[in-house]
């Protein structure tokens, strides 16, 4: 069907939604919605829904990679788009012969395989309904202010597509520019990133000796490929630490109502890090007594702390992990009661929480890294080289107090920048890759996920559902929470046209007392 034909149809009952992005998140949003409008009774709010992107259901940056090596970091339990059926991607492996457990890390390819399954069957509930669902193959660049006919869309082909309702779910794409590399962003020898994996597999000359800059998620997933392929590679990063190790991030066993204390506590009190940290201990020693200094290593180098921390697990002494959804989700509830400064500073603070803990490796990547630092495949390279060229067809990568070394090849394995939003300088265009001249970016999102041209305007039909929240919630790739954000917003959708958003309430006075103590942040920093 014509990217026009839909817009071209005059308008009858219902509105016409634009879902921006194809991914776990807009799937979500698609299938929740088709859900909600199949419980309404005739005639529908909602007559059209068009998914936009140009990759198929699924198959974005985050999941669509097929190389078996690239697994998903959470467990299956958890990887369901559908917030009242937890476990639909557990029964989607099994419908295809899956035999893992529910707590297992299966392929990343299998959520993309899942999200056009589960997609292709929307559009079918949808047709019976009668409500028209198109996949648009193309990217959206930018979306106009509302005005009496909607909003318009803009592809990247030139055409625009009306919509009543845009929701946008839009994930990671811009590579962050690692610490003196600004200038070799174009060399051909340089790798911006390690994905799509082919790019690793086809681009570089076997054997080679490769710097992987990173020591985190990416650069595992980089190391792997490396070494599996022929390569020898070498991870820097400026803090020179590996993530811990668990068996996957899976559901809690039980319920730890220290953790349930978080999300009402008082935004402004001077001690809400010490607070924060005594609840997490009071909840690990509810799963397991050993002292926290017992269930992690403190070596100072990073390969032996990996090997203690994995033999930790393999052990059954390592209870932490059990704590970290909860803490997550606790921790998202507590985000909007928080000053945006506040937020960063609580983010800062915590760092070593995020970087260590919650993006902790699962244990088969653990392991299989360990095979790769064992046979001399693999190394850390440390410190980070204080400066970098390209001569005489190599790298040269200089550091402090060690030798200079050559690398064939750089691949930036630093992650992703976190996607940004950007209204141009008359706020009439709400631009969603890049940003031009003189536009201020949409730093606040509604209690709805709405977006306001300004904070005197009417809230925009416009939400934004998955990593784009993240400047109103922490965590924001958090796949639970992304699903419960996608039922909030297809719910809405649902129903009559949105009203404008009431004023968010300034958050309560809540609980003070004396300060904890800082022994129990010692102990979890380790």
């Amino acid at each position: 069907m014509p990217v026009g034909h839909i817009a071209g149809i005059a308008r009858i009952t219902g509105r016409d939604v634009v879902i921006v992005g194809g991914g776990v998140a807009g799937t979500s949003v698609l299938l929740q919605l088709v859900s909600a409008l199949t419980d309404c009774r005739p005639p529908r709010p909602v007559r059209s829904v068009r998914v936009v992107d140009p990759h198929p259901a699924g198959w974005g940056l985050a999941f669509g990679d097929d190389d078996p090596l690239l697994l998903c970091n959470t467990a299956a339990e958890l990887n369901s788009l559908l917030a009242d059926r937890p476990g639909d991607f557990v029964d989607h492996l099994r419908e295809h012969g899956w035999t893992g457990t529910a707590k297992d890390c299966v392929p990343r390819a299998r959520m993309a395989e899942y999200c056009a399954d589960r997609s292709a069957r929307a559009r079918e509930q949808a047709g019976r309904i009668g409500v028209a669902v198109q996949h648009v193959r193309a990217s959206a660049e930018s979306i106009s202010a509302g005005g009496p006919d909607g909003h318009r869309v803009r592809l990247g082909t030139g055409e625009e597509l009306r919509a009543d309702d845009v929701v946008v779910c839009t994930g990671v794409h811009r590579p962050r520019v690692p610490d003196g590399f600004a200038a070799f962003l174009d060399h051909p020898r340089y790798l911006d990133s390690p994905y799509p994996a082919a790019r690793i597999r086809q681009g570089l000359r076997p054997g080679s000796r490769v710097l992987v800059l990173g020591s985190h998620q990416s650069a595992a997933d980089a190391a792997l490929l490396l070494c599996r392929d022929g390569h020898r590679a070498a991870l820097t990063s400026p803090s020179g630490r590996l993530p811990a190790v668990r068996e996957s991030l899976a559901a809690p066993l039980r319920p730890y109502p220290p953790l349930e204390r978080i999300s009402r506590l008082d935004p402004a009190d001077p001690y809400l890090e010490d607070r924060l940290v005594r609840c997490v201990v009071e909840a690990i020693r509810l799963r397991d007594r050993r002292p926290l200094r017992r269930q992690v290593s403190r070596a100072g180098d990073p390969v032996q702390r990996l090997r203690e921390e994995t033999a930790l697990v393999e052990e059954g002494a390592c209870a932490w992990p059990d704590v970290m959804v909860p803490l997550i989700e606790q921790l998202i509830a507590l985000a909007p009661a928080l000053p945006p400064g506040r937020l960063r500073e609580l983010a800062a603070e915590f760092a070593w929480m995020t970087g260590r803990y919650a993006t902790a490796l699962s244990h088969v990547n653990a392991r299989r890294l360990l095979a790769h630092f064992d046979c001399g495949a693999l190394r850390m390279l440390r410190p980070y080289p204080r400066s970098v060229s390209f001569e005489d067809g190599t790298w040269l990568a200089e550091r402090s107090g060690a030798a200079p070394e050559r690398f064939d090849y750089v691949v930036n394995a630093t992650g992703f920048s976190p996607p940004l939003l950007h209204w141009d300088r008359e706020q009439s265009v709400l631009h969603l890759d890049g940003a031009p001249e003189g536009a201020t970016a949409v730093g606040r999102l509604e209690a709805d996920l709405r977006v306001r041209s300004g904070p005197e305007a009417r809230p925009e039909h416009v939400w934004v559902v998955g990593v784009g929240t993240h400047v109103r919630i922490p965590f924001a790739n958090h796949l639970r929470n992304v699903v419960r954000q996608a039922r909030q917003v297809a719910d809405r959708l649902a129903q009559a046209p949105a009203e404008p958003a009431p004023a968010e309430p300034s958050p309560a006075g809540r609980g003070q007392g004396a300060a904890p103590g800082t022994e129990a942040q010692a102990q979890i920093r380790a």
